[in-house]
């Protein structure tokens, strides 16, 4: 009995033996799998995140396209808006310098009352803001002439077109 007991509890611990070698042999076969498959779509998210990064330096490109479009008709629009508020036959500029959206003119004028009417006309132009005279004397360059040489400072104003975002997915 004892030697039947022996010999059932062996078949019985190298059946669980071989039954729980097959699970493990499974288990590792599915292990290996799944890692299969993560190392797949580690791939995969790796070319997404490359997409990405290109993605982002394109919409990155395509804004500085659309400010240079916008910015680039700057200079003739404030040339063309100071021909148009210019006093005319009784002022010319000698210098007209725009830097970083702060602009500078620098001029002479008949009179002081001819400063004042192209300054008015700067302020009411929607285009201009902060307008300040930072100078204006006497020059005697013309002789019986009491000239005016003047420095206007203002800002131009911000454009109504911005560049959009473009939307990322």
């Amino acid at each position: 009995m004892f030697v039947l007991s022996l010999v059932m509890v062996l078949i019985v611990a190298g059946w669980c033996s071989y039954y729980l070698s097959g699970k493990i042999k499974a288990l590792n076969k599915q292990i290996q799998s799944t890692q299969e498959q993560v190392n797949k779509y580690n791939k995969i998210n790796q070319e997404i995140a490359d997409i990405k990064k290109k993605l982002e330096l394109l919409n990155k490109k395509i804004d500085v396209i659309k400010t240079l479009d916008i910015t680039r008709k700057a200079p003739v629009e404030l040339l063309d808006d100071m021909s148009r508020l210019i006093v005319e036959k009784r002022m010319w500029y000698t210098d007209l310098t725009e830097k970083g959206g702060q602009v500078t003119v620098v001029g002479i004028a008949l009179d002081n009352p001819t400063v004042a009417e192209f300054m008015t006309r700067l302020e009411k132009s929607k285009s201009y803001q902060d307008i300040r005279l930072v100078s204006i004397n006497k020059n005697d360059s013309i002789k019986g002439l009491a000239l005016k040489t003047f420095r206007i400072k203002f800002s131009k104003s911000l454009p109504k077109t911005q560049p959009k975002q473009v939307s990322k997915k």
